[in-house]
């Protein structure tokens, strides 16, 4: 757990190309909840230093070539920012001393400034000739397969025309049941969406602690190159700003998330941003555990949450879990809850344990005529639209 020596450099991390960054509420407000202008200046001054190349800040200004008309950074690097503060950046305007616990009031406050906080970015990185396009996500947006493939061409395009993606959870229309939760896990899925090389996530602290940093003798992890790596390790689960939802539980499982899918995660604080993407030995780095994959399941498995739950007969749980089959009608045992087709479902096994979440294709209503019945026999007496599975393996991801 010894902090490495400053001037080494992690290979992997100088040589990403395509970066995903993530800043948290706390690092980007005042206490006071507004937009403290200093503080995203400072981090756009940052990645404009690593897309330009340069290490001085200053490339890209005035048409020079670097300012975002072509594609990436002068070095081909590209970077997308996943930015909290939105409903942070709300609350003085609204004359709200706090962030507010219900939905409406959130949404009021990030319909409010996430205006605010485009407009400071925009302005911000216009000072290097760069333009950014601003991007809104919410989970039944990208774990549903259309939209999962217009996410990820609306995001490639961008890139290609050279201007830096900012993406933010859609707070103002999401509802709790198809909320992210945190925009950690949305930045961590958003590496895997856009076939990141990196994901950096900053924050007000330097790095993952085996305690309380505050309490004397903890000390800074360097490494985590697996589970086991954190066996023991206290990890807390409050930011300390109070104007953000996340705190190291977030951020420990977004890097659990993302190196599983292939893509390795620095975490650290904001102010030391410029050595983490060098590839400096600052804050905690996390080695990929899986490799990577273009599975959109990813989203199914991370992003959703379910509308309802179909109990499976012993017989459909192992061709689901074992063979990899689809789910029929004939392997249903029972349903429960209210949803439409393509929501996400959970699969569960006669005790009630979840075996698998998928895209279900019948409104819930309509399960309980099909439970125990084989595809043939319902084609023929309500109609070939029923000769079809209730889940389709391709939208089926089977859970740990």
């Amino acid at each position: 757990m010894a902090e490495q020596d400053g001037s080494a450099v992690r290979d992997e991390v100088a040589a990403a190309r395509r970066i995903v960054v993530k800043i948290g509420s706390s690092s980007l407000t005042t206490a006071a909840g507004g937009l403290d202008a200093d503080r995203v200046d400072a981090l756009v001054d940052v990645l404009a230093k690593v897309l330009d190349g340069d290490g001085k800040g200053d490339g890209g200004r005035d048409g020079d070539g670097k300012g975002g008309d072509g594609k990436g950074g002068a070095n081909g690097k590209e970077i997308v920012l996943v930015s909290s503060g939105a409903i942070a950046a709300g609350l003085a305007p609204l004359g709200l001393d706090r962030r507010p616990r219900d939905l409406a009031r959130q949404q009021a406050a990030a319909s409010v400034g996430q205006g605010l906080l485009v407009a400071r970015y925009t302005a911000s990185f216009a000072r290097y000739g760069r333009r950014v396009g601003q991007v809104l996500l919410t989970t039944d947006d990208t774990s549903r397969r259309a939209h999962y493939r217009n996410a990820t061409r609306t995001l490639d395009q961008l890139l290609a025309m050279g201007a830096l993606p900012i993406v933010n959870e859609n707070d103002t229309v999401a509802t709790d049941e198809i909320r992210f939760g945190d925009n950690d896990r949305l930045a961590a899925l958003v590496a895997h969406l856009v076939r990141a090389d990196l994901l950096v996530l900053l924050s007000d602290v330097d790095g993952l602690y085996d305690g309380d940093p505050r309490t004397p003798g903890t000390s800074r992890i360097d490494e985590v190159r697996g589970p086991a790596d954190l066996d023991g390790v206290s990890i807390g689960s409050a930011g300390r700003s109070g104007v953000g939802t996340g705190g190291m539980v977030t951020k420990v499982e977004a890097a659990r998330i993302a190196t599983a899918a292939g893509v390795p995660v620095v975490l650290t604080s904001a102010s030391r941003a410029g050595d983490a993407l060098l590839g400096r030995h600052t804050g905690t780095f996390f080695h990929r555990t899986g490799r990577r994959s273009a599975n959109r399941l990813l989203w199914l498995a991370h992003a959703s949450a379910p509308r309802g739950a179909l109990t499976l007969d012993d017989g459909a749980v192992r061709a689901v879990v074992e063979r990899r089959t689809s789910l029929l009608p004939a392997g249903i045992a029972a349903v429960e809850g209210e949803f439409t087709a393509g929501d996400p479902v959970e699969l569960r096994d006669t005790q009630g344990r979840p075996v698998a979440r998928g895209l279900v294709n019948f409104d819930a209503k309509e399960i309980p005529q099909l439970i125990g019945r084989s595809t043939r026999d319902l084609a023929r007496e309500l109609g070939p639209a029923y000769e079809r599975e209730v889940v389709h393996r391709d939208d089926l991801v089977l859970l740990d």
